[in-house]
């Protein structure tokens, strides 16, 4: 697994993972590791676990590395971080210092609020990519890797939208000669996997992959992808509780979500132009789950706001507010008031091992492009443009378990049931 960004998210990662093959701690989150999956009918009693049921790597067979513009090894990022006790850091201390981050590619015009020493030079952004394809090729001989996954799991990136540079692999890699700005540093890692027939996934919302020129090298070189942005705190309580208001018939009228966090994502998107790319994947759910065109007396009018606030003292503890205007009966007014205190690299971190291990998946079972099936981990995933992206989380989960027994030849689960009644 090559991570780009090795702060709070990869760190806890990495660290669960060890610590999980060390007996030392249980993989709670994870659908690759504790997650079944029914097979037949509902009377055949089959319920294998879907590390069972799918030839996944497994956790023993996982080597990490990855980039950071920090020089600091995982175990004292993860200090940094302050994530996870050091009384379980402790335990694994050597297998997280044996793991240093490669120089990266970066540029602080795309992330304005950071800034470190451990950065790549080079003539233009196609030799930086070049660097880039020389680490992969370097990391794979030296820890004898059969097969590469890369994951972003950087910084968010300022807002950005296609451009000229953006719409075939050529325009792309003149663009990347002449360092064309509308090639973020997103871009190259994600050029760099695809031109080695690696699969990306993209767990930030930064345009990245989801541009014509990549997804057709993608094809290319059979590379899968997924992405955007990891489904992690409130937009997974969002697209928990959308649903099954939609499936009640329940109108909203307003939907106000607040959060404050203190970790290096907080200060990030404490700038305006990497808080429009975050606002844009978060509120984009709703719309697409409460389908306002669909029923306009419900969701037409809806007002949905969304507020990120930097608060340094709550480090990784995130927490978000969320007052939801519901309509009832004769258009009777109710509120829905959450508040979820949650530990946001706690919570990605079991979706960015599924992730990676999915994606490995993939690539042997011959997919490549956009892995649709894998939505049910974004928060803005990637689809084909002529379909509207699906963020209900529970069609999510069925699409890909049912790609799961697709791939291994069981048959599709409907949930119709006549048969048990005819």
């Amino acid at each position: 697994m090559l991570l780009v960004g090795l702060g709070a998210v990869s760190t806890t990662t990495i660290a669960g993972v060890i610590a999980i093959r060390k007996g030392l701690a249980t993989p709670i989150g994870s659908l690759t590791q504790m997650g079944t999956i029914r097979l037949g009918k509902r009377t055949d009693n089959r319920s294998p676990k879907i590390n069972d049921f799918v030839p996944l790597a497994q956790l023993d067979d996982l080597v990490f590395g990855g980039w950071d513009i920090f020089e600091a090894d995982c175990y004292a990022a993860a200090k940094t971080a302050g994530v996870l006790e050091p009384a379980l850091l402790d335990q694994i201390r050597p297998e997280l210092e044996a793991i240093r981050p490669m120089p990266a590619v970066f540029d602080q015009r795309y992330v304005k609020r950071l800034q470190g020493p451990n950065v790549k030079k080079g003539k233009n952004k196609l030799d930086l990519a070049e660097q880039l394809i020389a680490d992969i090729r370097n990391f794979k001989a030296k820890n004898n890797c059969d097969r590469l996954v890369m994951l972003w799991v950087g910084s968010t990136e300022v807002f950005m939208t296609e451009g000229p540079v953006h719409q075939s692999l050529a325009a792309f890699e003149k663009g990347l000669e002449a360092s064309d700005d509308a090639i973020p540093s997103s871009m190259i890692y994600a050029y760099a996997a695809l031109k080695e027939g690696i699969p990306f996934a993209n767990a930030a919302p930064n345009l990245t992959a989801d541009v014509p020129a990549l997804q057709e090298l993608a094809r290319q070189n059979g590379s899968p992808l997924a992405g955007n942005d990891m489904k992690t705190g409130q937009t997974l309580i969002k697209t928990i509780i959308a649903p099954g208001l939609k499936a009640r018939l329940l109108g909203v009228r307003g939907w106000y979500s607040t959060n404050i966090l203190g970790n290096r994502d907080g200060e990030v998107l404490d700038d305006p132009e990497s808080f429009k790319t975050k606002e844009e994947s978060k509120k984009s759910a709703l719309d697409y789950i409460f389908q306002p065109q669909l029923y306009p007396e419900l969701y037409k009018d809806l007002s949905h706001v969304v507020r990120i606030n930097y608060y340094p003292p709550r480090g990784d503890n995130k927490e978000g507010w969320d007052n939801i205007d519901i309509v009832g009966w004769l258009g009777y007014p109710m509120q829905l008031k959450i508040n979820f205190l949650c530990r946001d690299s706690i919570l990605a971190a079991p979706i960015v091992l599924d992730a990676a291990l999915f994606m490995d998946l993939a690539k042997r079972a011959g997919k490549s492009g956009i892995q649709e099936w894998l939505s049910f981990y974004f928060k803005a995933p990637m689809h084909a443009k002529e379909v509207y992206p699906e963020h209900d989380l529970f069609i999510q989960l069925m699409k890909l378990k049912n790609t799961l027994r697709y791939m291994m030849g069981e048959e599709l689960i409907t949930h119709l049931g006549n048969e048990y009644y005819d």
